[in-house]
């Protein structure tokens, strides 16, 4: 067994990581705009987040969350693909999570599976309309003080506990 010895100049620090957490895109993508995922990736570059997760959720969560009937998965999964090969970028990944269970996810088991997975911190980018749908869970005090909140724009009507936790959430673009 050979060991192989480096020699470490006085006073060597290992550089620093520049690149900090995750930041995980919370959508169903079925209205997402093109410039809507290149503005959450320049928002990735621009703030050093080691990864974006985009998260599509399967149908059935759609559902049970809002009524809305939504393309299959694999049509939204699939574009969301298409979008990655042409941005060729390698910090970009598609969450896989919700096609593997085949049916409702509830939004904390998501976000445990989510913290369990990726670096840390944490944030979580959805719309304001998710952002207030979140809001009226009764799992949202648990979640809201070990992430936070990016919302795509500024929403009209604020749940009431967002507007508690307003320390918590920031809108990316402010209108």
């Amino acid at each position: 067994m050979v060991d192989n010895v480096q020699k470490m100049p006085f006073g060597y620090e290992p550089p620093v990581d520049e690149l900090k957490g995750t930041i995980v895109y919370y959508d169903t993508f079925e209205h997402t705009t093109e410039r809507e995922l290149d503005l959450a990736a320049d928002w990735v570059k621009a703030r050093s987040f080691r990864k974006l997760v985009l998260y599509p959720l399967h149908e059935l969560s759609i559902k049970r969350m809002s009524k809305e009937n939504v393309s299959p998965f694999y049509k939204r999964e699939d574009r969301l693909h298409e979008w990655k090969r042409d941005r060729a970028e390698t910090n970009i990944v598609v969450e896989r999570f919700e096609i593997k269970r085949k049916k409702y996810t509830p939004i904390d088991f998501a976000l445990r599976h989510l913290a369990e997975t990726y670096p840390k911190p944490l944030f979580v980018l959805m719309t304001a309309e998710m952002a207030n749908m979140f809001a009226s869970f009764s799992s949202f005090e648990e979640w809201i003080v070990k992430i936070r909140l990016l919302l795509t724009e500024e929403p009209a009507q604020l749940h009431p506990r967002l507007l508690q936790y307003q320390h918590r959430w920031e809108a990316i673009v402010t209108k």
